[in-house]
């Protein structure tokens, strides 16, 4: 059992190091933001491994979700002022689905 739970560590941290390089590799801003918010609750089953429930609440609550929701936002507000400019789309901003 306990290499078991040795292996899940060495995953999740690999599966983190993996991610972080995806996300500053990413050229679709939108992609980046989602994986952003997959990292932060990433972390946040890392501290929770760590027996740190507090931290790990609130990195899933802040670095997850409130910070995810305003970088979304951010996105929209970006593609509204874009469209009413009359602006071709700037590269790494492609319409969201």
């Amino acid at each position: 059992m306990a290499t078991m739970i040795w292996v899940f560590d060495i995953v999740l941290g690999l599966g983190l190091l993996g991610l972080a390089w995806a996300i500053v590799n990413a050229r679709n801003i939108y992609q980046a933001v989602v994986m952003f918010i997959v990292f932060g609750l990433l972390i946040a089953l890392s501290w929770a491994r760590l027996q740190a429930t507090d931290i790990a609440l609130a990195e899933a609550a802040i670095g997850a979700g409130i910070t995810g929701a305003l970088f979304l936002s951010t996105i929209g507000r970006i593609r509204a002022i874009q469209r009413d400019r009359g602006e071709d789309e700037k590269p790494g901003i492609e319409e969201i689905p």
